[in-house]
């Protein structure tokens, strides 16, 4: 595997979100996501956040998202699960989050 196969190492590789095109023919980013304030266990939780960009990809046009991925004592401990994520499985759940948007 490349330093740049997981979403963290190619957010640090490239500098930037990666993109992916949708089974519904539109563009998306995608960024993680973590609470803000953990929940009543103490936990926070993760997930991934894509967003859907306009026909031409000249502006942003909507967004979906994962359930949480992952959990931690943290922030940084909730996304390091995620983060680790390959760009495959990342676009595999960009696949499922489309569908399910139907």
């Amino acid at each position: 595997m490349s330093d740049d196969d997981t979403l963290g190492g190619y957010e640090r590789v490239h500098q930037r979100a990666p993109a992916f095109g949708g089974p519904d023919g539109l563009a998306y980013t995608v960024a993680t996501f973590v609470d803000d304030t953990p929940d009543a266990h103490g936990r926070y939780g993760a997930a991934l956040l894509f967003l859907r960009w306009s026909v031409g990809a000249d502006r942003p046009s909507g967004h979906l998202e994962t359930d949480y991925l992952a959990f931690g004592r943290t922030p940084d401990e909730a996304v390091a699960p995620v983060l680790a994520l390959t760009l495959a499985e990342v676009k595999a759940y960009l696949d499922r989050c489309v569908a399910v948007a139907g």
